[in-house]
């Protein structure tokens, strides 16, 4: 993520993304957001990042100095979910209490799904490991009816012989064939 982050150029940010309500300037501000907020997630420290319902208030805005902040928030939650006790008892993230081994798949299920946005809206090559890819697969096919919205969009159907990543992103509810 970090890699593809510091790949955009300054005149992408204004530039349409697979989210049909991001630009890439939205998207990173985004991603900069819940590295943060997974960060709190892991070390269960609870306050506004942990308890704030996804999409009920207005997006963070993109800092100025992102191309510093992102990488710096990246490590620090993959730093968090390194901990064992980040992956013991429940946690507390957008507002619900779940399992904290739930709370770990559902943080890096959003690396991998926004790691596509980025990178298919702009124009980098992007390969996540399979068992990332497992983990997305596993967690968003599991995902149905009420528990879709808001977080995904109803499933976009992918041929099963489509290459994984396809079919992870089209189970998040956009299409792989996507291009800005």
């Amino acid at each position: 993520m970090a890699q593809l982050a510091g790949a955009v150029g300054e005149g992408q940010l204004d530039d349409a993304t697979p989210c049909p309500d991001f630009t890439v300037r939205d998207l990173l501000a985004h991603i900069a957001g819940l590295t943060a907020a997974f960060r709190s997630v892991a070390a269960k420290e609870f306050g506004p990042d942990t308890d704030t319902a996804p999409g009920s208030v207005p997006g963070p805005e993109l800092a100025a100095d992102w191309r510093t902040e992102l990488p710096l928030r990246l490590e620090e939650m993959i730093t968090a979910w390194r901990s064992p006790a980040a992956w013991e008892g429940e946690t507390r993230a957008g507002g619900f209490t779940l399992p904290a081994p739930v709370a770990g798949r559902v943080a890096l299920n959003e690396l991998v799904v926004h790691g596509w946005d980025l990178a298919r809206a702009t124009g980098q090559r992007y390969a996540p490991d399979p068992a990332s890819l497992g983990v997305s697969y596993a967690l968003l096919g599991q995902a149905d009816g009420a528990a879709r919205a808001p977080a995904f969009g109803p499933a976009v159907g992918v041929p099963q012989d489509a290459p994984f990543l396809d079919r992870v992103i089209g189970l998040s509810g956009r299409s792989p064939e996507w291009k800005p």
